[in-house]
């Protein structure tokens, strides 16, 4: 077995300390497109004990970053470009995650990917200063840092959630169930 380095680094392009924070983020979306890659349509979209889909977790997981970025970080309205990507809430009437099914895979990358790609751009920029300064809202008072914090432990959660779906639906395929 090859030795493997575990090792944080920082994103180039950005302040170091933002860019190891950042690095994290990426780092947890990585093993999720690399576990993902190539599972079939079926599982994408099965539902077992009335778990979510991975389906219905990847948009929830693309949605839940946009709007951090925007409500939270920039504190603006919604890129048009990026408020196209969920024609659909986040949340049901009865507060599960909307069901989303028949999208496939390359989809749900497509819009995990934009979103990613417009909340780093927003950060390059951004100083050590800006990176702790509160956001005061109405609820709360939020830092960029906090932000980032939050999505690495949201995507993290839900990432297991769709690991442990992941597996449950590969070994009832092998047992013919």
């Amino acid at each position: 077995m090859a030795r493997r380095a575990l090792i944080v680094f920082a994103l180039p392009e950005y302040e170091p300390e933002i860019g190891r924070w950042l690095w994290c983020l990426e780092d947890v979306r990585r093993t999720l497109i690399t576990e993902l890659t190539g599972i079939s349509q079926h599982s994408l979209d099965s539902k077992i004990d009335e778990r979510q889909t991975i389906g219905s977790m990847l948009y929830h997981i693309a949605l839940v970053e946009a709007d951090w970025l925007y409500e939270e970080v920039l504190v603006t309205e919604w890129e048009s470009e990026i408020r196209a990507l969920f024609p659909l809430e986040s949340r049901a009437d009865d507060g599960s995650l909307t069901h989303i099914e028949g999208q496939t895979l390359e989809e749900h990358f497509n819009r995990l990917n934009k979103v990613r790609q417009v909340f780093l751009s927003n950060f390059r920029s951004m100083n050590l200063t800006d990176w702790r300064k509160p956001r005061v809202l109405d609820q709360y008072d939020v830092t960029p840092e906090w932000v980032v914090y939050h999505l690495i432990e949201h995507e993290s959660h839900h990432r297991g959630q769709i690991f442990q779906l992941l597996k449950k639906l590969q070994n009832d395929t092998r047992n013919g169930i």
